[in-house]
């Protein structure tokens, strides 16, 4: 254990359990393009339960959970209001504009979490020259924020004003479980007025592959044809299925442990002085390390902390973001802070 890779780059770098792995081996399948691997129709249905939403469905990645939501919720022409530090609008590759023909009109808002006071002013007036507003998209935890959360009464308060004005609202959940433990309540609680929320079974919940989308069953049946679309129509899914349903019936339970190492991660570097961490911020599993005063920028600093035997993800030149989860112990968080002391005061480098 002493020797091994520390590996904080993102919880997406999580290995599927024994216990998955088992019941991969062992799943009931069936052709789910023609609706019959009875273990996917396990999984969304569970889904949609614990969601207290109509229907779900299984998809390859949460990028496309969140492009078919996109597609559906709008028209060509159209903008979606979104954080601008948001996974939609940074990191899906413009695909909104490639699939959809809709624009971002990204939105800055405090540790990325938006309020209406902040969406109002984007909402495009009724004017035939402006493309319309057609859609609202949150992220929550707020992956780039630093897993920062939305509560319950914040989203109510813009689904509630947005559908006021026939506007729907679309839930970047990948890490919603996440959030929901963070604020002591539930994911049907936090997603309650959503139109549709994907979340990622294969972040801190451990699945090998997967995320799910959840709405009415209007809006899953048509975005059944947007996956099938895109390419996301799946055969014997249900080897994947299977590690997703222990994924989301099990896995939730032990997020407070990642969170409480990412607390304890932050607190030892924010003893540090060359590293600006501020640990009364760490809400979820993500950890938020400035490095401007250590005379390094991201790429070097990854490089030196590699050859330690830790991986780090950066955020930009003077930033990185260190994700906690199901395969990082406390004795590896604590040696995580010990190998960022040995190369910020040159011991490393």
């Amino acid at each position: 254990m002493a020797n091994s890779i520390i590996d904080l780059r993102s919880d997406t770098v999580t290995k599927p359990t024994p216990e998955m792995r088992v019941a991969m081996a062992a799943a009931e399948v069936g052709d789910d393009v023609y609706l019959e691997d009875p273990t996917v129709n396990r999984l969304q249905k569970r889904a949609a339960a614990i969601f207290a939403k109509e229907a779900a469905l299984f998809v390859p990645s949460g990028t496309m959970g969140n492009q078919i939501a996109i597609r559906l919720h709008t028209s060509p022409g159209q903008e979606v209001i979104t954080e601008r530090q948001g996974h939609i609008f940074n990191y899906e590759l413009a695909a909104m504009a490639a699939i959809s023909g809709v624009l971002a009109r990204p939105v800055a808002a405090p540790h990325g979490v938006l309020d209406w006071d902040l969406i109002r002013p984007a909402l495009a007036p009724d004017i035939y020259y402006r493309a319309p507003t057609g859609l609202i998209a949150l992220e929550n935890t707020h992956n780039m924020a630093g897993g920062t959360v939305y509560t319950a009464a914040q989203i109510e308060d813009i689904c509630r004003n947005a559908h006021g004005l026939g506007l729907p609202v679309h839930m970047d959940g990948a890490r919603i479980f996440n959030a929901a433990v963070a604020l002591s309540t539930d994911v049907a609680t936090l997603c309650r007025s959503c139109d549709s929320v994907m979340f990622c079974l294969s972040k801190g919940l451990a699945a090998p592959v997967g995320s799910m989308l959840v709405g009415s069953a209007a809006f899953v049946d048509r975005a059944r044809r947007v996956r099938k679309m895109l390419g996301g129509g799946m055969r014997q899914v249900g080897v994947l299925a299977a590690a997703g349903l222990i994924a989301l019936e099990k896995m939730p339970a032990r997020l407070a442990e990642d969170h409480e190492n990412a607390r304890i991660l932050a607190q030892e570097l924010s003893d540090l002085p060359a590293l600006d961490v501020r640990p009364e911020q760490v809400r979820t599993n993500i950890v938020v390390v400035g490095i401007a005063r250590t005379g390094h920028d991201s790429s070097k600093m990854v490089a030196l902390l590699k050859a330690q035997g830790l991986l780090a993800g950066t955020v930009d030149a003077a930033t990185l973001r260190l994700l906690t989860h199901l395969d990082v112990n406390r004795e590896q968080i604590h040696r995580a802070a010990s190998i960022f002391r040995d190369v910020v005061q040159g011991q490393g480098s």
